[in-house]
């Protein structure tokens, strides 16, 4: 297994011309695009068939979702050590083969609800167990493995190149939803999760064992593609070589406050667009819109997303990552609000541009948050804890607009509570101080060695 893996398998990085951090975006990149399928974004098209298919209501959808979601979160604390243990090439292709298998057994769902007895107990089960392995191997680890891995092979550009990669994360998740509701349209439910299985099971499986490395220290190089620097050079990078990156281990970064005020801010975004994705056909229906109108939203979200997440990446190099949560709480406090009235043409365009605001600004800030102030020694382990809340986050976003349309009938309360997380993120935010400056000052220069 150990030669399997071999950072110099099938080649060596450090033997190209050019610095494989570059290659790392565009691979980490794909990873995270590839992860859609277990993504709420690429549930949510599917939501319909299942409910038919199933014999569930929506909201007993919700609740197995609620629970699949909920079980796969506390367990990615345990992928986040594996992570650590292991590295990322090793777990992007078993996260790759089993969201793989996992999309072949939902495609077949309804039929292994029948032979099993086709019970409503049964199908909230079935249901249940295969969101756990959807939303461990898709949503938690592809994700955080590919993230993660991005994180480890940049420094001073560490915002630059997630926000590089958000401009084609915001584009593939935006247009999502639109193919594949083309591939139900085009081959049925089944047809589309068998394609989406083979896409991933196989092709991001093996671009995971042929381009993942998990740090550029294990194959010989460093960070940004630094050369060995002497120590007056280190200094004059801004660095000195005793004010090396922190080494923090798990339960010292969740003891800091501005773990959680990241963290938290994360959650909610989480939370809060997964609730309006799940939801999105049925809350366009009550508001006058049919499902090609409503998934619209998605194009401009995108626009705007990708936008905000390039100039995000680039401030997150040179300014306090709680400006940028500020930013985030206010969009995703107007988009949210704006949804409650997404049949109305303005409201319309300010959900698009709230949640898009928001939504740009995820990439950068769980990118660059986690390695700046904790380093990259036990990243994958707090990293796992910070995906264990963002997935319970997202657990909680369907359930709580369910419960609103059981009780009330409509959406509308069910998001005008959620406004309350980001005015609660939005305090934090302002309250904790960044325990490590940006590396780069507004002017693009590197901070001298005695600020750090």
């Amino acid at each position: 297994m150990r030669a399997l893996f071999s950072p110099k398998r099938p080649f060596d990085p450090a033997r190209l011309p050019f610095f494989y951090g570059w290659v790392i975006v565009g691979v980490a990149t794909l990873g995270v695009v590839m992860s859609i399928p277990g993504q709420t974004m690429g549930v949510s098209v599917f939501t319909d068939a299942l409910i038919e298919h199933t014999g569930l209501s929506r909201l007993g959808l919700a609740n197995a979702y609620l629970a699949g979601t909920l079980t796969s979160g506390l367990l990615l604390p345990f992928g986040g050590t594996l992570l650590d243990r292991w590295g990322a090439r090793v777990l992007v292709v078993l996260s790759s083969l089993g969201l793989g298998l996992t999309l072949v057994l939902l495609s077949q769902i309804d039929r292994v609800i029948q032979v099993l007895g086709g019970a409503e107990s049964v199908a909230f089960v079935a249901l249940a167990l295969s969101f756990v392995l959807l939303r461990f191997s898709g949503q938690g680890m592809l994700t955080m493995v590919s993230r993660t891995m991005l994180g480890k092979w940049f420094d001073r550009r560490r915002g630059l190149v997630a926000g590089i990669s958000g401009l084609f994360i915001a584009f593939g998740f935006a247009g999502a939803p639109l193919v594949l509701s083309w591939g139900i349209d085009l081959a049925g439910f089944r047809g589309a999760w068998l394609g989406l299985a083979l896409i991933v099971g196989l092709g991001m499986s093996v671009v995971g064992w042929l381009f993942y490395r998990d740090s550029p220290e294990v194959c010989g190089l460093r960070m940004d593609g630094d050369a060995e620097q002497t120590a007056d050079e280190s200094r004059a990078r801004g660095r000195s070589p005793a004010a090396e990156e922190p080494d923090l281990t798990r339960r010292q970064a969740v003891s800091q406050r501005a773990f959680w005020s990241v963290t938290l801010a994360l959650a909610f975004q989480g939370l809060l667009i997964t609730a309006i994705t799940f939801h999105i056909v049925d809350l366009g229906a009550l508001a006058g819109l049919d499902r090609a109108r409503v998934v619209t939203l998605f194009l401009p979200m995108a626009g705007i997303s990708t936008a905000t997440g390039f100039l995000a990446g680039w401030a997150a190099d040179r300014l306090p990552m709680r400006a940028l949560l500020v930013v985030m709480m206010l969009a995703q406090g107007l988009g949210v609000a704006s949804a409650a009235w997404i049949g109305e043409p303005s409201f319309f365009w300010l959900a698009a541009l709230g949640l898009g605001v928001s939504g740009g600004l995820f990439g950068p800030i769980s990118t660059v948050a986690l390695p700046r102030f904790f380093g990259r020694l036990h990243l994958g382990s707090i990293a796992g804890v910070q995906m264990m809340a963002i997935v319970i986050g997202s657990a909680l976003g369907p359930s709580l607009l369910a419960v609103s349309k059981s009780i009330s009938g409509g959406y509308a309360d069910g998001l005008f509570v959620g406004c309350v997380l980001p005015v609660v993120g939005l305090i934090l935010a302002l309250l904790t101080k960044d325990p490590r400056p940006p590396p780069l000052t507004l002017a693009g220069q590197p901070r001298n060695a005695e600020h750090r």
